[in-house]
């Protein structure tokens, strides 16, 4: 970066600031906002490697959504992107050896100013440096979303599996706070429209990090009481039979993606 960026959003000046660079920049103070727009475009880009040094209320807001959480946990994995806690920044920016931008939105634009000054960038890359070794990481415990989809894939089946990937394409968040349907009543629904098993969809979202058996109980019982699931019992030949999820509001076996968030949002907020 050794010259200004001025673009319409956020997602454009990380995109045209990073691309090409082979090296790890820190990312120091971001809002929300930021580190959201900063997963999309790494997820875009296997150049760039991210020290994070972000607030860890910040974090958690944005982590609160399996969406971006999944995504960032893929890059994780990937050693492109790493989070420590940092409570000290004033600015947003976006540090290198070789350059130092502060990150701007005004008018409806956003700008990455940037400095010359050698011994300044020299300095401040050094301090964050250091600031990054005295941190404390950022615990990201949402497994990533290719392993979710791999192990979706051979544990429920490729309808399954792809069913799940358009529920989240279609939502915006996937938080469950009101602002989009959470993972685990994501995996049930999805379970009930391909009339899978109740005990096979749990057993996997533990595994796999979603969610333990109980909250997967706890949210099927809810979804009964708002009518958008049934049960019916499948005999095994050892022990307790186990349950058949199946959708129970009228024509949602045949309903699209949309259609189904849509009923699954009225039905919980009721």
């Amino acid at each position: 970066m050794d010259a200004n960026l001025l673009e319409d959003s956020i997602t454009a000046v990380l995109s045209e600031a990073l691309t090409g660079v082979d090296e790890t920049v820190f990312v120091v103070n971001p809002a929300p906002g930021t580190v959201d727009e900063l997963v999309e475009v790494l997820s875009t880009d296997d150049d760039a490697t991210v020290r994070l040094l972000a607030d860890e209320a910040v974090l958690k807001d944005v982590m609160d959504d399996f969406i971006v959480a999944s995504r960032a946990a893929d890059l994780v994995e990937a050693d492109q992107l790493e989070f420590r806690t940092y409570a000290n920044g004033d600015n947003t920016l976006l540090v290198t050896e070789d350059s130092v931008a502060a990150l701007v939105a005004a008018g409806g634009q956003v700008a990455a100013l940037t400095t010359t000054d050698e011994s300044f960038i020299e300095g401040t890359h050094a301090a964050y440096s250091d600031a990054w070794d005295a941190a404390e990481t950022y615990d990201l415990r949402t497994p990533a979303i290719s392993r979710v989809r791999e192990t979706l894939r051979e544990s429920l089946g490729p309808d399954s599996a792809d069913d799940f990937d358009a529920m989240l394409a279609t939502l915006g968040t996937a938080r469950g706070d009101g602002d989009g349907l959470d993972e685990v009543t994501i995996s049930l629904l999805v379970a009930a429209k391909n009339r899978e098993l109740l005990y096979d969809i749990s057993k996997w979202g533990e595994d796999i990090g979603i969610a333990s058996k109980a909250t997967f109980s706890r949210t099927k019982t809810r979804l009964e009481e708002a009518g958008l699931i049934d049960t019916e019992k499948v005999p095994i030949d050892v022990g307790r039979p186990r349950l058949r999820l199946l959708l129970d509001k009228e024509g949602l076996e045949d309903a699209s993606e949309q259609e189904l968030i849509s009923a699954a949002n009225s039905a919980l907020t009721a």
